[in-house]
């Protein structure tokens, strides 16, 4: 059938209700700030307690990494705040900072911002959601390990303070790829005035960052940013930005095409073929890291056979939805990980990931499936998830004999929270982009039982002890070549306990204004912000 045609078919077929902009659109541009899209954080803007791409956005503005990488190689550099990060035996960590560094509000940065802040962000009091990736710090369970409400200890053994300059890290065992890993925005520093009032700083962070919190975050609105000239890394191009809340692509979309919002990451469906002819060269593409699956719920009794779970993933056809539905402006995902980091393998998921039906019904009639029960199909609302999500119900509809219901009401800060705590009544559509490049970070903060919420991002709550070792395994290796092979192996035991089903890779879009250039995508999926300038245009 023709491509329209199918389409057409589709939606009308099974009557979608397709969502429309409810932000309101932003009627004109701000004097003096570029404006960029973005949508609801999940939390405050501490930098421990930000896992997702929204509020992950925000923090990159306001927060320097201590180590960066290339942006062509993805080779680790130390462009950031670290002046080198070494050791002897791959257990015991040395971290040296370049002096000069300050935070927005003139006090140093120094070792004790560190390590005083990832204590912080490691306490189980304190319940934040990047706390997995400070497990491997000798004393980390002290922080975690609670009697009558009070952790065993506020302070991890594996940190020490040596002088202003230099702190080291001892982990419970070597890990081979430890330096790239600090790229993360969860190892940011803390300044000494965070601990008087967490709140008040989540609502206007004070960072080390290109650009410093000029008003507070307001829901629903957004925060506007000045540029911090003491910026150790070189000052930013343009004097501010606004980041500006949405709850719908379309309507900041139409915000873009009418020059009242100036970059916009990310676009709608029915965009993505005629923005390259709208913005020609500002409309930008790069290869992405995004990884977009269904995950399962592994606490519903209904997914908890994989062979439930294998025949869903084996009724999807990969190549036709891409075709279909995003005139192949995604790639089929048929693995773990995407090609954009070492380690990945073409093929790793095989039939798994294949397009097979009549061994999906096989399969389902081997594990007694009720047939008879609606899948619910979860999805956040307003970032364009409807037709794929409805195109896959559909190839389940017409593939498996099952019928579907779409759950795609809850705006994607209401969604986080209902996924984390267990509350997911069927597959839900989930994404992860990478923040430090290795297949390691596809694998241990989504998939270790270390790593199940409220301490990491592990929302479908799998746990299999061989993919735990296997990680391990992998972590101790004397070289990174050697881990990655071992990496492998780990996401062997998730092709087959299948906790997730890749669907596709994406590739990044944005676009831009006419009032600003120097607009440059970063192999992460976001924007260099210091790099854009504001023109005067009118």
């Amino acid at each position: 059938m023709h491509r329209q045609r199918w389409v057409t078919a589709l939606v009308l077929a099974f009557g979608l209700a397709m969502l429309v902009g409810c932000s309101g659109s932003w009627a004109q541009t701000t004097p003096g700030v570029f404006t960029v899209y973005v949508g609801e954080p999940q939390n405050a803007l501490i930098p421990g307690n930000t896992n997702e791409s929204n509020g992950g956005e925000v923090i990159d503005a306001l927060f320097a990494p201590l180590v960066t990488f290339d942006d062509e190689t993805l080779d680790l550099t130390y462009d950031g705040v670290a002046a080198s990060v070494s050791s002897d035996d791959r257990l015991t960590w040395t971290i040296r900072l370049k002096p000069g560094w300050t935070f927005h509000d003139g006090t140093p940065v120094t070792a004790r911002s560190y390590v005083r802040a990832w204590n912080w962000n490691s306490l189980a009091t304190n319940g934040y959601v990047s706390s997995f990736f400070f497990a491997n710090i000798a004393g980390y369970s002290d922080l975690q390990s609670l009697t009558d409400g009070k952790p065993r200890g506020t302070e991890m053994s594996g940190l020490r303070v040596v002088d202003d300059l230099t702190f080291t890290v001892t982990l419970t065992s070597p890990f081979a790829i430890y330096p790239i890993t600090l790229g993360a925005r969860a190892f940011s520093p803390l300044p000494e005035a965070f601990y008087d009032d967490p709140t008040g700083f989540g609502r206007k962070p004070i960072g080390n960052g290109p650009f410093r919190a000029e008003t507070e975050w307001t829901r629903g609105r957004g925060i506007t940013l000045t540029r911090f000239d003491d910026f150790a890394g070189g000052a930013a191009k343009s004097p501010g930005m606004a980041f500006r809340v949405y709850t719908e692509q379309s309507t900041g979309y139409t915000d873009v095409l009418a020059g009242s919002l100036d970059i916009m990451v990310g676009l709608p469906e029915d965009a993505r073929g005629t923005a390259p002819a709208i913005f020609g060269e500002r409309y930008l593409t790069r290869a992405s890291s995004s990884l977009t699956s269904l995950a399962f719920p592994l606490y519903d009794p209904r997914f908890a056979d994989v062979r439930v779970r294998r025949a869903i993933s084996m009724a999807i056809n990969r190549d036709l939805l891409a075709d279909i539905i995003f005139d192949n402006s995604v790639t089929p995902a048929r693995g773990f990980a995407t090609p954009v980091v070492d380690g990945f393998r073409e093929d790793a998921c095989g039939p798994a990931c294949g397009f097979d039906p009549e061994a999906a019904n096989a399969l389902l009639d081997e594990a007694g499936f009720d047939r008879g029960e609606p899948i619910d199909l979860w999805f956040n609302a307003g970032s364009g998830h409807d037709q794929w999500m409805l195109a896959i119900g559909n190839m389940l509809r017409r593939n498996l004999g099952v019928d579907f219901r779409l759950r795609g009401h809850l705006q994607f800060a209401q969604f986080l929270p209902l996924q984390d705590s267990k509350g997911m009544t069927g597959p839900f559509r989930t994404a992860w982009s990478m923040v430090y490049p290795s297949i390691q970070y596809y694998l241990a903060p989504r998939f270790a039982a270390s790593a199940q919420p409220p301490n990491g991002s592990n929302s479908a709550f799998y746990a299999n002890p061989a993919f735990d070792a296997a990680v391990a395994k992998a972590d101790a290796a004397s070289s990174i070549a050697e881990a990655n092979r071992l990496y492998q192996a780990a996401e062997d035991v998730l092709v087959a306990d299948l906790p997730h089903a890749p669907v596709f890779v994406g590739v990044i879009q944005a676009v831009h204004t006419q009032r600003v250039s120097g607009v440059r995508l970063t192999p992460f999926g976001g924007v260099d912000y210091a790099s854009v300038e504001l023109l005067e245009v009118e």
